[in-house]
């Protein structure tokens, strides 16, 4: 008989066990021959000085494989069936979101489009040629993206079937299935809040301008806290980002800063972000460490065109004034007065430019900025004109907030707007904010259907 057995102390006073060739265990003390016969229950007897001793064989490697195999092939089968189920439920999904798109609908506006965009006399009107290619980029982009996934649904089921046809489960197979399904859902979650977005400048970039509000040295802290967050959240949607003017605090954090964000729907997504933010912690900046509450106010609006910009505004109606633009230095930073302020009267609207050299690139782009901002305050308050506009400005102060980031005595992050919260307050510092911006779009449009209605 070959393999190896264990020699087990019936003295309880020796708790070890010995691992040893069957065939020789040999001291100098006495030694151990084959028998001739022996059970995996039999007694071996030394001499008086020796304990008595069990003898039992130990399983064979072929026996432990077995087992860890078996244990291996019942969670890949349980691993498998959830797939299976899960494979189902997005399939379902897929199919609503195709129907509810329109399909036929959208590949008969695109046969339209190309047409239209074929025709000689486009360019005789460069806004309305701009306006046409830019429909048939959304309705292109929009069919290959449906079109992408039924193809994943349809790969994931390849695999799925061929796992079902084969003797043993491919692990390789089953991550590769999970990981499209994965990949899947997170498309659709994402495609499902673009069909949210119905804004005449939703599609556009956006400009986020953050200023510190009441709260002193801890609300120019949390200032340049947000800051960072969206930072965080632009880098993880794979938009371009540029920090184009900031001021900083005086012991720590910033007093201001406007941030760009390039990129699809970034507008869109983060519009809902314009309001006040409040924390409450524990004030790094006080020696006791008491509890402080501090706020900041975010403005948002669209990054524009210059083309789409046409709007028309009196130069009576703006304050322009120049400062020196702060930085680490040059030939014209701290020397010349190149940072531009452009203050518009009628609604105490206010921008400011100072990431250029020159002052009348300065200029241009707070220009710019200013006609944004005016028409994104026009469209929510449909207003005609914009002297009829009367401010529309973020005060970053006791109830105004629309949401409440709390340290201390609990971790809690809640937006008053949508009702949804959450306890992980670090991820959404890191830029986690996509589960915020989908409830307030989803609290926006159930409002837009009632009043409607």
């Amino acid at each position: 008989m070959n393999g190896v057995f264990h020699i087990l102390s019936s003295n309880s006073l020796l708790q070890t066990s010995i691992k040893m060739p069957f065939f020789a265990l040999n001291s100098p003390s006495f030694s151990l021959q084959k028998p001739t016969s022996l059970s995996s229950s039999s007694f071996l007897f030394f001499p008086s000085h020796f304990p008595l001793l069990s003898v039992q064989f130990a399983a064979s490697d072929s026996q432990l494989n077995v087992e860890v195999t078996n244990e291996t092939s019942e969670w890949a089968m349980q691993d498998f069936y959830t797939l299976r189920k899960e494979l189902e439920t997005t399939s379902k999904r897929v199919e609503e979101i195709v129907a509810s798109a329109g399909l036929q609908y959208l590949e008969e506006e695109l046969a339209a489009l190309e047409s239209k965009a074929a025709d000689s006399t486009l360019w005789d009107d460069r806004a309305q040629a701009q306006e046409t290619l830019s429909s048939l980029t959304d309705v292109k982009d929009k069919l290959k993206l449906l079109k992408d996934f039924r193809n994943q649904v349809e790969e994931a089921e390849t695999i799925v079937n061929l796992t079902e046809e084969m003797d043993s489960i491919d692990t390789a197979f089953l991550k590769e299935a999970v990981s499209i399904v994965k990949a899947l859902n997170k498309a659709l979650d994402q495609f499902e809040l673009t069909q949210l977005l119905s804004g005449p400048y939703d599609k556009e970039g956006a400009v986020i301008s953050i200023t510190a509000g009441a709260g002193g040295t801890d609300a120019q802290d949390w200032a340049d806290m947000l800051l960072r967050m969206y930072m965080r959240w632009a880098e993880k949607q794979k938009y371009k980002i540029r920090v184009t003017d900031k001021s900083p605090g005086e012991e720590a954090g910033i007093k201001s800063a406007t941030l760009e964000v390039e990129g699809r729907y970034a507008y869109g997504y983060l519009s809902g972000e314009k309001g006040t933010h409040r924390i409450v912690r524990q004030s790094p900046f006080n020696s006791k460490g008491l509890r402080q509450t501090s706020f900041s106010g975010v403005e948002v609006m669209p990054l524009l065109p210059e083309e789409s910009l046409n709007v028309d505004i009196p130069e009576e109606d703006l304050d322009i004034s120049f400062t020196r633009a702060g930085g680490k230095g040059g030939q014209n930073v701290n020397k010349v007065e190149t940072a531009v302020r452009i203050t518009h009267i009628p609604t105490g609207v206010a921008v400011r430019c100072s990431e250029e050299r020159s002052q009348i690139q300065n200029k241009v782009k707070a220009l710019n900025r200013l006609k944004a901002k005016l028409l994104v305050i026009a469209e929510e308050q449909r207003a005609t004109e914009i002297k009829q506009i009367r401010g529309d400005s973020v005060k970053a102060e006791w109830g105004q907030q629309i949401r409440n980031y709390v340290f201390h005595p609990y971790k809690l992050v809640k937006d008053v707007r949508s009702g949804y919260e959450t306890s992980d307050i670090t991820s959404v510092m890191d830029g986690e904010l996509d589960p915020f911006i989908k409830g307030y779009l989803k609290h926006k449009y159930s409002q837009l259907l009632t009043t409607s209605g």
